[in-house]
């Protein structure tokens, strides 16, 4: 999947979506009932209420850019639905994406090093 770095930040909208929204729709839903702003390059996930179907809504700098999966045969692991958006880290993301069960996932703290030998 083409998917923006790492080092983007990625929230999940805990509570189903209407599937019939588009990226206007999606847009709208950010800026008026999440509070958050659509253009920054963050990117929102959305989730169906079967929970097999994901969305994807992202602002890459010269467009919405909207992706949408569905699962064949199994659901997506998601928050318990309530009002709000939670944070994900990208290998969270990625998990969930893969239909893995993103609370197991656990990113690795990198440091840089204090010297180049």
């Amino acid at each position: 999947m083409i998917f923006p770095s790492n080092r983007v930040r990625i929230v999940v909208a805990t509570k189903p979506v209407d599937f019939r929204k588009g990226h206007d729709g999606l847009a709208a839903l950010v800026k008026n009932e999440l509070r958050k702003e659509p253009f920054t390059g963050t990117v929102f996930v959305f989730r169906s209420k079967r929970a097999d179907r994901l969305k994807l809504l992202y602002w890459d700098g010269t467009g919405l850019v909207m992706a949408y999966k569905r699962l064949e045969e199994h659901t997506f692991i998601w928050p318990a639905i309530r009002d709000g958006l939670m944070a994900l880290n990208h290998a969270q993301f990625e998990a969930l994406f893969s239909g893995l069960d993103w609370r197991k996932v656990r990113a690795l703290e990198v440091r840089p090093p204090m010297a180049v030998e």
